[in-house]
């Protein structure tokens, strides 16, 4: 596993029948180091893809150390001003966030509003140019881990092995005992929760659901069976 310092939850995201190498996924780079840096030089990254919201990256920025990347912002989730201009109005369990603070609804609301932000991350995947990526939010757990296993499935990835490496996060971020408590961006304590293979279910079945399938679901967003080709011929092996 690459072993990136200060960096959480750092590791390729390749799983069956994916090219190692090309594709991770992290938490945040914010605290990355000189080392760290020169880790990612090694790796040959050329892409960081940030999932976090605009509040969070203005509080926590990430850091390059003058690595030739491309930091490219893609909240995954619409911020609350977007939400009222689409017509949501039930805020409840939101406690001052865009997003449900409890998991069992967060998931859920990823896949119904976080479809734009993974069309454009697809988008971004299929650019030969952008590989190596790292596809990174706050620790690299719900965001990343749903984007991920989007990714993973869009190329034919077993369900068991998305789920694997999905859940290894628990591991990576010490949670397998349990939630553990941090202060937000706005200096708020919030409490990090242990990821299951139900949640990740619980996405993907809103996307089935609705739409039948995952390109189906990216279609809207202008995804393209041109854009899933190039997508298979960067990241499979």
């Amino acid at each position: 596993m690459p072993d990136v310092p200060n960096v959480r939850n750092f590791r390729d995201a390749c799983i069956s029948p994916m090219r190692s190498g090309i594709l991770y996924r992290s938490g945040s780079l914010n605290r990355l180091t000189d080392v760290g840096a020169g880790r990612l030089r090694e790796l040959g990254v050329r892409t960081v893809i940030d999932l976090r919201s605009g509040v969070e990256s203005d509080v926590w920025p990430g850091q390059t150390h003058g690595l030739d990347i491309e930091w490219v912002p893609i909240p995954a989730l619409p911020d609350l001003d977007a939400l009222k201009a689409m017509g949501f109005t039930d805020f409840t369990g939101f406690d001052g966030k865009p997003w449900p603070v409890d998991p069992a609804a967060l998931y859920p609301f990823m896949a119904t509003y976080g479809a734009a932000a993974i069309a454009a991350l697809v988008k971004r995947l299929a650019e030969p140019t952008a590989l190596p990526a790292v596809v990174q939010c706050a620790v690299g757990k719900d965001r990343t881990g749903f984007a991920v296993a989007v990714v993973q499935s869009l190329l034919g990835a077993p369900w068991d092995q998305v789920v694997g490496d999905y859940v290894r996060s628990n591991v990576e971020l010490e949670l397998t005992a349990g939630p553990t408590s941090f202060l937000d961006e706005a200096g708020v304590t919030r409490y990090s929760h242990p990821v299951s293979e139900a949640l990740l279910a619980s996405a993907m079945d809103t996307i089935l659901t609705g739409f039948g399938s995952i390109p189906a679901y990216l279609a809207p967003h202008g995804i393209t069976e041109a854009d899933l080709d190039a997508l298979r011929s960067n990241l499979l092996a």
